[in-house]
């Protein structure tokens, strides 16, 4: 393999020159990461000083502290990792995710990390899109289906219920996308996480032909937490939740690869444009009824903080615990309500639409609308040419 190796000027000449012999590849270049204590100038490495890694099939860092630290070692690695090219040092190798042919017009939706808002930025995409276009989403979460299900209606709490009462994740992000946005969903599932998003088993693949066979306009395909679809598309949109360093670790190479990053909330969007010339914007949640509350007693249900003045309802309990069982039935046992106010998300079916069945308290589900007056825009820009409109 022909490899550029990365060097530092904090080792002498000779000692470099000794360790490139050592490599077991074709050493084509040497990339100069900095530092300056050990260079007397006009220095020789036997092979060419280069200025980037192209042509480089591998990329390995003979650099050290201090001037490749933790945070700009993993900077260089997101930017080799981002042109498609293994990053290996002394005790670590990071390779980058492998993405299979997609043949139809295509846009996937990835998170820094779970709960970002990763899942409502897909509805929304998905429901804007399909106002004048035929559009799937192919969702993966880590408790999907373990075949690939087509979602063509919208799911029911009924039918939402009879899932969880058979043992399944009634909540998983392909059946939240499915009642909430109204577009075909194919629900897929995986397992493990990478660094820099590659998963470690999935059924994306065959749910991505599931789609394809469909022949629709576009597909878009949805992230989980911050696994990246493993799916070569035509564009990518980065969701970054709050208080988050979009550019930290491997997230920088989630930058990298995408073409639109969208903060929730007032995170620091500078160092983010600094990393790429692409476009950021700023977005809110709004959480959503999908019916009138009319003003009755509500307990409303998340898995996060949400604002709750502006619902129309007397809203006399709020619990932020989906994700944790325990507290939640806590917080349900001390609830006295009308309504109960749930987001699609983690024990909303298996725990709290039970509990109202149980008691004969309405229950009602929220979406969480996306808030911005950039995005709309940005997305018909950012829309795959070759789309059929």
């Amino acid at each position: 393999m022909k490899a550029v190796v990365v060097i530092d000027g904090e080792h002498y000449v000779s000692v470099v020159r000794d360790a490139l012999a050592t490599l077991p590849y074709e050493v084509v270049g040497v990339y100069l990461a900095g530092g300056t204590e050990k260079l007397r100038g006009g220095e020789e490495y036997g092979v060419p000083r280069v200025d980037d890694f192209e042509g480089a099939e591998i990329v390995v860092d003979l650099s050290d502290e201090p001037v490749l630290g933790p945070r700009e070692r993993f900077r260089l690695a997101s930017r080799v990792l981002a042109g498609g090219i293994p990053y290996v040092g002394a005790d670590f190798r990071f390779d980058p995710p492998a993405f299979e042919p997609f043949p139809l017009p295509s846009l996937a939706v990835i998170g820094t990390g779970k709960r970002v808002g990763k899942t409502a930025v897909t509805g929304h995409v998905a429901r804007t899109l399909a106002r004048d276009r035929e559009v799937v989403v192919v969702a993966m979460g880590r408790g999907g289906p373990a075949e690939p299900e087509v979602i063509e209606a919208r799911p029911t709490l009924e039918s939402l219920l009879e899932l969880s009462r058979d043992g399944r994740h009634a909540a998983s992000d392909h059946l939240e996308t499915a009642a909430l946005a109204g577009v075909v969903t194919i629900g897929c599932r995986r397992a493990g996480g990478g660094l820099a998003g590659a998963v470690t088993d999935s059924n994306v693949a065959e749910g991505a032909r599931l789609a394809a066979d469909r022949d629709p306009d576009l597909v878009i395909f949805d992230g989980s937490g911050a696994a990246i679809p493993p799916v070569a598309v035509d564009r990518r949109i980065l969701v970054v939740g709050p208080g988050q360093d979009a550019t930290a670790y491997l997230n920088a190479y989630r930058v990298l690869i995408s073409d639109l990053v969208v903060v929730l909330g007032d995170g620091d969007v500078d160092p983010i444009r600094a990393l790429k010339d692409v476009p950021v914007i700023r977005i809110d949640l709004r959480l959503r009824p999908v019916e009138p509350l009319r003003g009755r007693r509500v307990a409303v249900f998340t898995a996060g903080p949400a604002e709750t003045g502006h619902l129309d309802a007397e809203v006399v309990a709020a619990s932020t615990n989906l994700a944790n069982r325990g507290h939640l039935r806590q917080d349900l046992a001390r609830v006295d309500a009308e309504v109960y106010l749930v987001e699609l998300k983690a024990a909303a079916i298996d725990v709290v639409a039970e509990a109202a069945a149980a008691r004969g308290v309405e229950l009602v589900l929220a979406a969480n609308d996306v808030v911005s007056p950039e995005l709309d825009a940005e997305l018909e820009r950012l829309t795959p040419v070759g789309v059929r409109t």
